[in-house]
């Protein structure tokens, strides 16, 4: 497994690592499709987070199966843990239109490899009005390296926050010589920076249509307020199945930006040795369509 290297540019004091680690993209195509050759026969786009370090080797996640609070700790340094992700639109934000929130939810959090396979592989199922139907395999598109940063802004209010989360990451694979047609299909650009921020359960409104709610623990519910949103700060909370998200885009650029470079390392596709029985891996070393 490889969380590749950050640097930092320019002196940024405000510019803080949360939590370092890898980063897979997968598309599924829609039910009944054998052949993707377009963003059109795509049903979803799923991310995988898998961190590796950061601020606390010990995170919080739910226990397995819980329909309660209860929370068990993972040392991410020492056991694999896996955030399967789901995105409301078929895409990663557009870094041309800023400020256009993309909805995304937490479908599954897991130590087992194997829990995410399944939520790979193809499958089949009976409807009412359509009769048998299959669900093709996920097809991989994307591995990379992934970045929680918390970047705090001059604030001359103390008494409010004055700070937010950033996803950033870089690609490994597919490299830069390939078609990337699928990638540029999903807005899955060589590096990217967004605006991450978790949504208040226990506020109605807007959001990712997912019909679960997540069950944060009291001190992490408890930083919300009366607020909407907060910002992805720890990163346990991610750890929650349920957990609404949004996504906003704030720079392709993140030197520029944040004043990081990003450094992966060559080494094998660590996908493909993780997932690679399970899914189609053409998109993903190829950048073409499959």
């Amino acid at each position: 497994m490889g969380e590749g290297e950050e640097s930092k540019t320019r002196a940024e004091a405000g510019v803080e690592i949360q939590e370092r680690g890898e980063i897979f993209f997968f598309y599924r195509p829609k039910v009944g499709k054998q052949q993707v050759h377009g963003p059109d026969d795509v049903q979803r786009l799923y991310i995988i987070l898998r961190p590796e370090s950061g601020e606390r080797a010990v995170e919080e996640k739910q226990l397995p199966n819980a329909s309660s609070r209860r929370t068990q700790e993972v040392n991410i340094e020492k056991q694999p843990l896996l955030r399967f992700m789901i995105m409301g639109r078929k895409s990663l934000p557009n870094p041309a239109q800023k400020r256009r929130p993309y909805w995304g939810f937490v479908d599954m959090v897991t130590t087992n490899v194997q829990d995410v396979k399944a939520a790979l592989q193809e499958g089949e199922y009976d409807s009412s009005t359509r009769g048998h139907r299959h669900i093709s395999a996920a097809r991989a598109v994307g591995e990379g390296i992934y970045r929680l940063v918390r970047h705090k802004q001059p604030d001359t209010q103390k008494s409010k926050k004055s700070y937010h989360t950033h996803l950033i990451y870089k690609l490994e694979f597919p490299s830069e010589d390939e078609e990337n047609e699928p990638q540029n299909s999903f807005n899955i650009g060589r590096e990217g920076s967004f605006l991450i921020m978790i949504k208040n359960p226990d506020v109605e409104g807007d959001g990712s249509r997912n019909k679960r709610r997540a069950q944060f623990p009291a001190h992490l519910q408890g930083e919300f307020g009366h607020t909407r949103f907060h910002p992805a700060d720890p990163p346990d909370y991610l750890n929650f199945e349920g957990c609404e998200f949004l996504l906003i885009s704030a720079s392709d650029d993140i030197e520029q930006e944040l004043g990081l470079e990003l450094t992966t390392a060559p080494h094998e596709c660590d996908l493909v040795k993780m997932f690679g029985e399970t899914t189609s891996t053409q998109p993903l070393l190829k950048g073409t369509w499959v």
